[in-house]
């Protein structure tokens, strides 16, 4: 059995940089020596007081220590790892872009009235999990012990439990929502039409070569998951 060190050390580093930042970020806030109210997203003191980094900081708070963020940040650790592990292998520019446009995009939804979401790293979340069920659809996912499901519906499982327990489903939602418009355009899209408009942009793979980033060596096709059609994967990946 390995050391605690020895698996922070395994895990892939998009993955782990997150999920590092997102805990920290509640040790501090829970030390108080950061101040939550500084790092939630709140777009009049983004243009007006040029607080710039809420832009950023909303994404590494998943809330107080809980239930809630312990189950969020073992999301990271799981999906978020076997994601970046499995179906991103060797493609770690790919697996950041996806987590650029998921930033992005959930900026700019939470700027449209009735929308608004101030924690951002809860609907990041929701969009890795939403990825990882569609990549692996068919995996039985066991919930809490007491019910096994298909993985292509725990997405929506989790959002039911957020509705049962009283969180808002809105961070949900728009997570899925991303979730499905990343999945969409590079891989169902591609797919059928043989053209990816979300090619991962040579800047990011510029990053990824400059910090030394995990590796990058997509491939012009991908072989397709086993499964029933209905619940399959994604089969492969043109990048064009």
């Amino acid at each position: 059995m390995s050391s605690p060190g020895e698996y922070y050390n395994s895990l892939p580093p998009i993955s782990k940089a997150y999920g590092t930042l997102c805990f920290f970020t509640t040790v501090l806030v829970q030390l108080q020596i950061l101040n939550p109210g500084l790092l939630i997203l709140s777009y009049p003191h983004v243009f007006k007081s040029f607080q710039i980094w809420r832009l950023f900081t909303s994404f590494f708070f998943l809330g107080k220590f809980s239930i809630n963020f312990g189950i969020r940040l073992l999301m990271i650790a799981r999906y978020g790892v076997q994601l970046e592990k499995g179906s991103f292998e060797k493609r770690t520019a790919d697996f950041l872009w996806m987590m650029i446009f998921g930033a992005v995009s959930l900026l700019v939804l939470s700027a449209i009235p009735y929308l608004e979401t101030y924690l951002l790293g809860i609907p990041m979340v929701s969009m890795l999990l939403y990825v990882w069920s569609r990549e692996y659809p068919n995996s039985q996912i066991s919930m809490y012990g007491l019910v096994q499901l298909r993985s292509f519906y725990l997405p929506w499982a989790m959002l039911g439990l957020d509705v049962i327990f009283g969180s808002p489903i809105l961070p949900g939602l728009l997570g899925i929502l991303v979730g499905h418009l990343y999945y969409f355009f590079t891989v169902l899209h591609p797919l059928a039409s043989g053209k990816n408009y979300l090619k991962t942009p040579m800047w990011v793979h510029k990053i990824v070569a400059r910090f030394r980033l995990g590796v990058q060596a997509n491939s012009l096709a991908r072989q397709a998951n086993t499964g029933p059609s209905a619940f399959r994967g994604r089969g492969y990946r043109l990048n064009q």
